[in-house]
């Protein structure tokens, strides 16, 4: 069963979002509205939207911004805050690859946080295929990935540990991993200490390069346009930390 599905909710939801940074999000937003060419009244998919941290700043900027996210508790977030705002986002609490999508085509989409990594190669191929049938013809994509192989190969690590939040908001992550290369599949055995509670999960994230992505995209009707490792747009290399694919429904 894909990670998504179970993984997101209680200590790993907190750690992540932890983890994010307010003025990142923001900048991350204009990137989004620069390189897919939004507008007021464009209508933009946001894929694993969670709690909102670029459907909100966008949606500020008259974006009809349409979300999915399986985590309750994420999507509860939003929609709160998008009542509060009287920002009108619209929120599917569901799994992406079993809900039936908005009835209306999307000018653009988007999916962040590096989800890549959720998808057997069985079903990655089905994912594409999902987000550009809900696209307009000549509609653009953002993909984000920190698990393609040309980034997490190079320098590829068996034990990872971090901190996320300060003061008394403090989780620690720990994770042992173990590579497949055979099958392209992290298997990592990760801990999470939150108040001398530990809490484990065993996850497989997959690996793939920018060429299966590229392949699979195609054939789902989506031509890349470019890869950037940063959000400043500068070309994507072998090592890069980050990369971020654009691409056209064609």
């Amino acid at each position: 069963m894909s990670l998504y599905r179970t993984y997101f909710e209680g200590v790993p939801q907190r750690a992540w979002k932890l983890g994010q940074n307010l003025e990142r999000d923001e900048l991350e937003a204009e990137f989004l509205w620069d390189m897919l060419y939004l507008d007021e009244g464009s209508k933009v998919l946001d894929v694993f939207s969670g709690y909102g941290r670029h459907a909100i700043p966008l949606a500020r900027n008259k974006v009809e911004m349409w979300c999915i996210d399986i985590s309750a508790e994420s999507c509860e977030e939003l929609s709160v805050e998008s009542r509060e705002q009287n920002l009108g986002i619209q929120v599917l609490c569901a799994d992406f690859m079993e809900a039936v999508l908005p009835p209306v085509k999307m000018d653009a989409a988007y999916c962040m946080g590096n989800s890549l990594c959720f998808f057997d190669r069985e079903t990655m191929p089905k994912f594409f295929a999902k987000i550009a049938e809900a696209l307009n013809d000549d509609s653009p994509l953002m993909l984000h990935s920190s698990m393609l192989a040309e980034s997490v190969l190079p320098a590829y690590q068996l034990n990872e540990w971090m901190q996320t939040g300060s003061g008394d908001e403090i989780i620690y992550y720990l994770a042992n991993n173990e590579y497949d290369p055979i099958e392209g599949v992290v298997h990592a055995d990760i801990t999470y200490l939150e108040n001398g509670k530990r809490h484990h999960y065993r996850v497989d994230k997959y690996i793939y390069t920018l060429n299966e992505i590229k392949q699979m995209c195609e054939k789902a009707g989506l031509k890349l346009e470019g890869v950037y490792s940063a959000i400043d747009a500068e070309p994507f290399r072998l090592g890069d930390e980050e990369a971020f694919i654009l691409l056209r429904k064609s």
